[in-house]
């Protein structure tokens, strides 16, 4: 067994794409369009689906905003150097919720970003 992917909802599909693609630099693997059922799915990641693990943006026709709930926490990306990814993701427009450096109670080098519906992302330090 593997983990294939994670879903998450979208308010604007578009806007999300452009985040994780210009934003996170992940690319766009595959959309489809499912009109009688009123959503369209985008699929993207770091890597073929076959090997990796992706995220998939569900629009659902006329929805712009979700509640977030309490339940979610956030999505994890490895990144070689945590202050450099997030400055990074800054200058392409994204937005630091944390900004980079040692989590609390560890040493482990991690930084909070948002996505443009408000879920989090947190970068962590690759282990050498």
């Amino acid at each position: 067994m593997r983990i294939l992917h994670t879903m998450i909802r979208v308010g604007d599909l578009d806007r999300s794409i452009r985040f994780y693609t210009e934003v996170l630099g992940m690319k766009l693997l595959r959309q489809k369009d499912y009109p009688d059922g009123e959503f369209t799915l985008a699929f993207l990641g770091y890597g073929d689906e076959s090997e990796n693990t992706v995220i998939e943006l569900t629009y659902n026709y006329g929805v712009e905003k979700y509640e977030m709930g309490t339940a979610f926490g956030h999505i994890a990306l490895e990144v070689d150097d945590v202050y450099r990814a997030a400055d990074e993701i800054k200058r392409r427009g994204g937005k630091i919720l944390r900004e980079a450096g040692p989590m609390n109670a560890g040493t482990t080098i991690i930084a909070f970003v948002a996505d443009p519906d408000g879920y989090q992302i947190e970068l962590i330090g690759a282990k050498g």
